[in-house]
């Protein structure tokens, strides 16, 4: 069983302004099949580590373009399925008004890669259709962009909530054992103990 990962390099855009960022592609599987979580930007640089391997689904934490830009590629090259909470529909369709389409997926779904078993949890704020997929044999939560080694996933663009991402990091995230591995959407990894105790502090800067 392994976690894969690769770093690659775009832009992300809404509400009329773009910025340049780097994204996290995870790749969760064995010597066989793998789901790859957040098809952003660079299709051939994520087949690389695929390397060859069956790729049973494109899991998006979300649907902002820098997560999804390199989907429609990567279904183009494996044929696997792409994954997506439909609340955030409006947000898909902006990069792909016509195709690919996807499969929804909800709080609770569950996918199995390699014997391991990824819950999907609804932690909508960043975005409304915003998931983490909890490996709990792992030690691991893939968390996109609602939680971040130093605080929450930003929120000052359209559809999305201060509010409602704190209630999601509160409610599905900090009950989760302190020694899970936050595997984050942009920068480094951390930890749900390193995290915990700075919830306050979050609430009070409000970002």
């Amino acid at each position: 069983m392994s976690i894969d990962h690769v770093v690659t390099s775009g832009t992300f855009s809404l509400d009329g302004g773009t910025w340049e960022v780097d994204n996290n592609v995870w790749i969760v599987g064995d010597d066989q099949e793998v789901v790859v979580i957040d098809a952003a930007h660079d299709a051939p640089a994520i087949l690389d580590v695929v390397a060859g391997r069956r790729v049973k689904a494109i899991i998006c934490t979300h649907a902002h373009n820098d997560h999804v830009n390199a989907a429609g590629a990567l279904v183009e090259a494996t044929g696997a399925p792409v994954r997506l909470h439909p609340a955030d529909d409006m947000l898909w369709k902006m990069v792909y008004p016509d195709a690919p389409g996807y499969a929804p997926l909800a709080d609770g779904d569950a996918f199995t890669v390699g014997g391991i078993r990824l819950e999907v949890l609804h932690t909508p704020g960043h975005a409304p259709g915003a998931v983490c997929l909890h490996a709990p044999e792992l030690k691991t939560v893939f968390t996109g962009d609602t939680l971040f080694q130093g605080g929450p996933g930003a929120t000052g663009r359209s559809y999305s909530s201060f509010d409602t991402i704190i209630e999601s990091i509160r409610g599905r995230l900090l009950s989760l054992p302190a020694d899970t591995v936050v595997r984050t959407g942009h920068g480094d990894s951390t930890t749900i103990g390193a995290e915990a105790p700075h919830l306050e502090e979050w609430i009070t800067r409000g970002h």
